[in-house]
């Protein structure tokens, strides 16, 4: 035998950072590792219990699914998409939600649509007890199982390629209750036009249901960008007003012309 197969050791060493790989992934997106976090390899380490070989084999994986980004000579961070990136990556996975959608309701069988019947239910029960990751789970086994019943393998390849660069935007969305609740009702929109077999109107729902969340995700990126601003306007206060002598303001040190230096007594 060649390679893994023969090898226990190096089978190990794959099935570790495989385990990593799903670990890593789960915390990226239910939001445990941040955008733009950069990860600790020791501290990851220790986490896992694994060495730095498995950890790393896992980080160029990550990488390669576009939730990771390698530094040379400085390790690796969560990827960070741009307002830009999130609204360009959601136009595109509506529009190959909503084909896979019109497709699915001509080639779809009547067991698969029982199984996402039941997905569907599974998933209402979640979303009762607020069972996020839970729900975010059997959500996307009901996307993915909508793909599949596409019957296109590019178009399917295509969807988990986009899919896993936005996961934890879709996980994040559904962190607004309002949005959560809509989503729910989407989705049982999506069953009707399912057993229906409404292509149109299901590629219709999918369409609208991932550019709500683009909206949604956007929303939050702009009101967590005018948080850090005004925390970075409050600390360049709080500086401007340790350089003034006790008593005095920045504004009356602007009206007398004063210039910000340290106090020396």
């Amino acid at each position: 035998m060649n390679g893994a197969l023969g090898n226990p050791a190096a089978a190990a060493t794959q099935t570790l950072h495989a385990v990593v790989v799903e670990k890593m992934q789960q915390m990226i997106i239910e939001g445990a590792l941040r955008p733009g976090a950069r990860l600790n390899e020791r501290l990851l380490c220790e986490r896992f219990g694994v060495s730095r070989t498995p950890l790393r084999e896992a980080f160029k994986i990550l990488a390669a699914r576009g939730l990771v980004e390698l530094l040379p000579n400085r390790g690796a961070v969560v990827v960070q998409l741009s307002a830009r990136d999130i609204a360009d990556h959601f136009e595109l996975i509506s529009g190959l939600e909503a084909m896979a959608g019109r497709l699915a309701c001509g080639r779809i069988t009547e067991a698969e649509v029982d199984e996402i019947r039941a997905l569907h239910f599974e998933m209402l029960a979640c979303h009762a007890r607020r069972d996020l990751p839970g729900y975010y789970r059997v959500n996307q086994a009901i996307h993915d199982a909508i793909n599949r019943a596409a019957r296109n393998n590019v178009l399917c390849d295509a969807y988990v390629t986009v899919n896993s660069r936005v996961k934890a935007l879709r996980f994040r969305s559904n962190l607004d209750h309002a949005q959560w609740d809509a989503a729910v009702r989407e989705h049982a929109a999506m069953i009707t036009a399912l057993e229906a077999r409404d292509g149109a109107r299901l590629g219709s729902i999918l369409e609208s249901h991932l550019l709500a969340k683009r909206d949604a995700i956007l929303r939050s990126v702009q009101a967590e960008a005018d948080v850090e601003e005004g925390c970075r306007d409050d600390a360049r206060r709080e500086d401007a007003t340790s350089l003034l002598p006790t008593g005095h303001s920045v504004q009356g040190a602007l009206a007398t012309g004063q210039q910000r230096k340290p106090w020396v007594r």
